[in-house]
């Protein structure tokens, strides 16, 4: 298989020319790593690009979905105005015929990271999912893989369904189980593999929250519930309204149901299967809208058990000077 993450020269391009905004002088958080999380649509990428501008930092993108070139309305992927100016690496990275990696994004970002280390600028790395930044900041190691028994699993996720194979790993891995959407069928997968290959469960190899790096600095955006629940209405009536589904059927005939990973991400598999006719499209907003909530929550729920993690309310008038006391702070 084709690398999923390759890093090479325009995967690490900069994007935009750098910030016209003065940098604060904090020389101390140079060599820093800064992870900003949270669940989608708390405004990381906004707190983000202001963070960068303050303290002289380049954005390292965390999000699997926005890896794909293409995947843009759905992801809420930030467009090149709304970095402004600010560098950002690991975006568009990927066709959508391909597949994420989680041990590979693990290579390639922590390589994204050196790279902006190496020229003194602060590295913020910016993601909503628990798994993908703990690969990053973490020492997870990742088992490796058995071509046949992936595709055993693979042929009953197609026959039996996710739902189907949630409840088998319910019965190995309940653990596993509670962290996995029941839609998330190459996660499940990937699971009963290194349960059947290793005879551990899926979670056994997580280790404590430590990080590799002994300067992160880790962020992350506190919303109430409610005011969660009406941005993600807002934001999911904003991607129809800005063409999501002309992206989606776009995608589609680039190969965008070939790859189990990008064709299975919230919006775009409820969007493939309105093109295919099996849902209307209210049925899809409302099943992007309730499964986008139900996967903030579970987000939320994750990042809270990480202690090294200082919250900050997103409604905070000084939000962003609290945001770079912590990043500045020794």
């Amino acid at each position: 298989m084709v690398s999923s993450f390759h890093v090479d020269a325009r995967a690490l391009a900069l994007v935009g020319s750098h910030a016209t905004c003065e940098t604060e002088h904090v020389p101390e958080t140079r060599r820093r790593v800064v992870a900003v999380v949270g669940p989608t649509a708390a405004g990381k990428t906004a707190l983000s690009v202001a963070l960068c501008q303050r303290i002289g930092g380049e954005v390292v993108n965390g999000d699997a979905v926005q890896l794909f070139r293409g995947m843009d309305i759905g992801s809420a992927k930030a467009e090149p105005a709304e970095r402004a100016g600010v560098p950002h690496h690991l975006l568009d990275v990927l066709d959508v015929t391909q597949e994420a990696n989680v041990a590979e994004f693990q290579r390639d970002a922590r390589a994204a990271i050196d790279a902006v280390r190496s020229r003194g600028a602060t590295p913020v790395l910016v993601g909503g999912s628990s798994l993908y930044v703990r690969a990053v900041l973490d020492p997870l190691d990742f088992p490796g893989t058995d071509p046949a028994v992936r595709a055993r699993w693979s042929a009953e996720l197609e026959s039996r369904g996710p739902e189907a194979l949630h409840a088998v790993l319910e019965e190995r891995d309940p653990q596993a189980a509670a962290q996995i959407l029941p839609s998330n069928g190459r996660r499940i997968v990937r699971a009963l593999e290194v349960v059947e290959l290793t005879g551990r469960p899926f979670t056994a190899a997580m280790p404590g929250y430590r990080s590799v790096y002994d300067d992160l600095v880790m962020i992350g955006l506190s919303v109430p519930r409610d005011v969660l629940d009406a941005r993600i209405e807002k934001r999911v009536a904003q991607m129809w309204a800005d063409g999501f589904v002309e992206e989606v059927r776009t995608l589609r005939a680039q190969g965008l149901e070939r790859s189990m990973t990008a064709s299975r991400a919230l919006g775009y598999q409820q969007v493939l299967a309105y093109l295919r006719g099996e849902i209307g499209e209210h049925e899809a907003i409302a099943q992007t809208t309730a499964g986008t909530r139900k996967f903030a929550r579970r987000q939320e729920r994750m990042f809270r058990k990480d202690p090294r993690i200082s919250w900050l309310d997103v409604d905070d008038h000084a939000l962003v000077e609290r945001a770079v006391a912590l990043a500045s702070s020794a």
